[in-house]
């Protein structure tokens, strides 16, 4: 039995979700006219082909990764990527896998499908962007925006005379342009942007997109003209093309980089100007006071975003109890809650030295963390729940021994009837189809049997000795970095919890398959993580400690 995953994909918001379901339909209608069985579908939706960071497409190579099916159909190789290098990764994961990829347009890829299918994708991608920018820079030539709506400003909806809808037409909302228009004259009378977003939110005045002000919105970049403080449009005058993106390839995201200014396309649109040349220039002149100032002029001298950040051992990983909001740095050596801080929503307003935690959180990890009642509780549960697991593997190989040995006897059939004359194209086509199913079999059959799970009877001591010895590390210069790794792999989430007596309780939650790892390197490198959840509460609640 051939088992097979189907795999479909949209690109734009603009497309509906029936276009999942069309390419569904007809790719199990190919399958079912081969006779093979579908046993997973993957889509991704409104998902462009560039990136290979889409849901869909990662939980089918995890799943082809565990032999969860042997071919995977899909309308066309573009539908799996369109980019040249990702599609060559694809088909060689795959093969490594042993699963294949057929398609309805291009029939069974193959090596020479990858490479010029995969160039004509990129060369397909290319050219869409370039026809893209020349329609939006026609739109900007226009006088109509380029892409995106500005805080200020609504979108205008009408049809054409052509029937077609018209793009990048912007009016003036006029609440937003008063709210603008305040943020100017705070700015200009003296206020930062921090205390202006603040104000804007103790007042329930909803920011860009209806949600929270943060300064970053209002103060942005000064030369990239991002922010609300350095939008152009706000004095009538429209600019293009400032910015360009390219997307990073080891995390599939945007980033923006600087176009020269000679490329940039610059329109006049007095229709749309919400500020004042008076408040504009007097907002510009404080930009340049905060610049002259000797402080800002170090910070640009240090060129502190040329140099690596030091990664703390609790950096990311903190969060605060009372608004759920994250916990960042507040100076050389504090923490403190984002929004208490930089938005005035939440009453947590306490700041931590950020060595006092660290040292309480190692505490936890070493003495609240795994005790030894709750690991042996854990420690039968798990191994009696994977080994049981592994007694269903063993018996799904003896299943394909047995159909090992059926696929052999209809080829010996398919042999004698060859041998006596019978030679039809059909009859040559079953026989090599049953000869590709058999070494398929074979392949599997030839793996090693799985080896039962075995943990440490004393893996709690184990534990406490490798964290031990991991803080003891952390003071060493030369082996810090991979000790600091390791440590924060053992924290799942630091929840801090202010009381009412001016305490705070310190909740620490433990990724418990790196504990194990921690503990005995090695004892889970044949385990589905994922099987952990099973057993995952077993003595293993989050610890809590009172600082």
């Amino acid at each position: 039995m051939t088992r097979v995953a189907i795999y479909a994909r949209f690109s734009s918001q603009m497309q509906s979700e029936a276009s999942i379901e069309d390419q569904l339909r007809i790719c199990r209608d190919r399958v079912t006219r081969e006779g093979w069985t579908v046993t997973e579908e993957f889509s991704d939706m409104a998902i462009s082909g560039a990136s290979m960071q889409r849901p869909g497409v990662q939980r089918m190579m995890d799943e082809a990764s565990r032999g969860s099916f042997d071919v995977i159909v899909s309308e066309a190789l573009d539908r799996l990527s369109r980019d040249q290098a990702d599609v060559a990764t694809l088909f060689k994961r795959l093969s490594f896998y042993g699963v294949k990829i057929i398609t309805l347009s291009e029939g069974e890829i193959s090596e020479l499908h990858v490479g010029l299918k995969g160039t004509m994708n990129q060369l397909f991608l290319k050219d869409l962007a370039a026809k893209t920018r020349r329609g939006l820079r026609g739109r900007v030539e226009a006088g109509r925006s380029g892409g995106g709506n500005a805080y200020g400003y609504d979108v205008i909806k009408r049809i054409g005379s052509d029937g077609e809808p018209i793009k990048g037409e912007r009016m003036i909302n006029t609440t937003e342009a008063e709210i603008v228009r305040r943020i100017f004259q705070d700015f200009a009378n003296g206020h930062s942007p921090k205390a202006i977003a603040r104000k804007l939110n103790d007042d329930s005045i909803p920011g860009p997109r209806g949600k929270l002000w943060r300064d970053t919105a209002i103060r942005g970049h000064r030369t990239r003209g991002t922010g609300i403080l350095n939008n152009e449009l706000y004095i009538g005058r429209l600019v293009w093309n400032r910015l360009r993106y390219v997307k990073d390839p080891a995390t599939g995201k945007r980033v923006s980089r600087m176009n020269p200014q000679s490329e940039w396309v610059i329109r006049e649109v007095p229709e749309l100007r919400i500020i004042d040349d008076e408040q504009w220039t007097r907002a510009k002149e404080r930009q340049e006071d905060i610049d002259a100032t000797p402080a800002v002029q170090g910070i640009k001298r240090s060129r502190f975003w040329e140099k690596r950040r030091k990664t703390h051992l609790l950096s990311g990983l903190l969060s605060c109890g009372a608004c759920g909001g994250t916990v960042v740095t507040a100076g050389k050596d504090y923490v403190a809650c984002s929004n208490a801080r930089k938005l005035g929503t939440c009453t947590h307003r306490r700041s931590y030295k950020r060595g006092v935690l660290e040292d309480a959180v190692l505490g936890l990890l070493r003495d609240r963390l795994m005790q030894p009642d709750a690991v042996a509780a854990f420690v039968d549960a798990f191994t009696t729940e994977v080994n049981s697991q592994r007694g269903a593997e063993v018996g799904a190989r003896k299943r394909m021994e047995q159909e090992h040995a059926q696929t052999e006897r209809k080829v010996q059939g398919l042999y004698d009837a060859i041998a006596e004359g019978l030679r039809t194209p059909g009859l040559i086509g079953k026989l090599e189809e049953l000869e590709a199913h058999k070494a398929q079999l074979a392949a599997r059959i030839a793996e090693p049997d799985p080896t039962p799970v075995r943990l440490h009877p004393k893996l709690s001591e184990l534990y406490r000795e490798k964290v031990g010895s991991l803080a003891t590390s952390l003071q060493d210069p030369d082996i810090r970095p991979r000790a600091l790794e390791t440590i924060r792999g053992l924290i799942t989430r630091v929840t801090l919890n202010p009381d009412q007596t001016g305490g705070i309780n310190m909740e620490l939650e433990g990724a418990i398959t790196a504990m194990i790892e921690a503990a005995q390197a090695g004892a889970l490198s044949d385990v589905d993580h994922g099987s952990v959840k099973v057993v995952a509460g077993v003595g293993f609640e989050p610890t809590t400690f009172r600082l």
